[in-house]
């Protein structure tokens, strides 16, 4: 296979340079544990103090408003499981999104089954949540918000800052999950009114295995894992330095080369999905708006959209169908269903996520190679031949 063209950066994103180099000291000859008081661990202390202060500074938070955590997953975790254990007497109500990534709904899930209460906001077939409806939804006992920034698979950006202040008024704790917008667009903590905000390094080129929670001053929670004083005793285990380093590192590059990389990298989405929605049968989802700059993702009808991510695969593109963290499963998206869409489109789901690294070479190879794919597999579907001589 002559050429290769990674399409799936929503997925995960290749570490930058910036990120490794930062990184490689804190591999090697810096290997000092950051709670100890001898020069080793001192300088480890102060790698995680700078890093700390680059991720607050590129969200607007200030430093002690930052714990490092293992994943963006670990962050979600604990924000719903820890608000419901300590305000569990004062109610038992949250309130999300029809659309929010599994490591919110399952974790929701579970907590439903602990006797508490979820009201899950339909999203219109843009996949917007309504700020009406959020408003509307609040109880007397909702003890929670959280509603994603952007989502995964069709990158639509919710008005998180019109919610936010709505919950800062009603005296309801609102957290987001940002992992798929930090270092894509900016986020600003206090601009949104956000109480709680998770992240992955992994979506900005950082590396993976690392993530971080905004938590702001005032708001408590619980220590999700207990054993230690790290983090000011609100994340035990011995710190990953080096992972933190790269990650502050790839956040600050991500935040000083946004403004350029977002305007190059959505021209070629619009490329993109200019030249996929040529295609007969062939529907963009997510809000044409209020989208992520690198995120174009379609529904193909009559198509099985793991079958079309397979023969990508073998022309030399990285795609993915819905979710990378659900792929596998039989049933569809969950996101597709709630914008609208019938269970047979919704398995014919292909997202092209792009990157600063994405070329006009490499969008031209993918419309130069999808028709074909897609002609080919239509030939073998007998919902296609149907649709045809309708």
């Amino acid at each position: 296979m002559s050429r290769f063209v990674y399409a799936d950066n929503a997925a995960t994103t290749k570490i930058s340079e910036t990120a490794f180099l930062a990184m490689l000291p804190w591999l090697k000859e810096g290997y000092g544990n950051p709670s100890s008081v001898y020069r080793l661990g001192r300088e480890a202390r102060r790698a995680l103090d700078q890093a700390r202060d680059q991720v607050a500074a590129a969200i607007g938070a200030k430093p002690e408003e930052i714990v490092f955590t293992g994943s963006a997953t670990e962050a979600n975790n604990w924000v719903i499981r820890g608000i419901c254990e300590r305000l569990a007497e004062q109610g038992r109500h949250i309130i999300s999104s029809a659309i929010e990534h599994h490591a919110v709904s399952h974790t929701l899930e579970a907590l439903e089954k602990q006797g508490f209460s979820v009201t899950y906001l339909p999203v219109d077939q843009n996949g917007r949540v309504s700020v009406s409806d959020l408003t509307a939804a609040i109880r007397p006992d909702t003890i929670l918000i959280t509603i994603m920034l952007a989502n995964n698979e069709i990158g639509t950006i919710q008005p998180i800052a019109e919610i936010g202040a709505v919950a800062r008024e009603r005296g309801v704790l609102f957290h987001t999950d940002a992992v798929q917008a930090i270092g894509h667009i900016p986020v600003d903590v206090v601009k949104l009114h956000v109480d709680l905000l998770s992240l992955s390094a992994h979506k900005f080129r950082g590396p993976k295995g690392v993530g971080a929670l905004y938590m702001r001053k005032g708001v408590k929670l619980p220590a999700f894992i207990t054993g230690g004083a790290q983090e000011r005793g609100r994340r035990a285990g011995t710190e990953n330095v080096a992972s933190i380093a790269g990650m502050a590192a790839a956040l600050t590059e991500a935040v000083q080369n946004m403004d350029e990389n977002r305007t190059n990298i959505a021209a070629l989405r619009d490329k993109l999905i200019a030249g996929m929605t040529r295609l007969p049968a062939v529907r963009l989802t997510g809000d044409p708006e209020y989208r992520l700059p690198g995120n174009a993702s379609f529904v193909v009808e009559c198509v099985e959209g793991e079958a079309m991510i397979l023969m990508l695969d073998a022309v030399g593109i990285a795609a993915s169908s819905g979710s990378a963290c659900s792929s596998g499963a039989l049933d569809p998206s969950h996101v597709l269903l709630a914008i609208g869409l019938p269970h047979e489109h919704a398995h014919g789901s292909v997202r092209l996520s792009l990157g600063e690294e994405t070329t006009e070479a490499d969008v031209a190879y993918i419309l130069e190679k999808i028709p074909g794919i897609i002609e080919k597999l239509r030939a073998m579907s007998p919902l296609w031949e149907d649709r045809v001589h309708d």
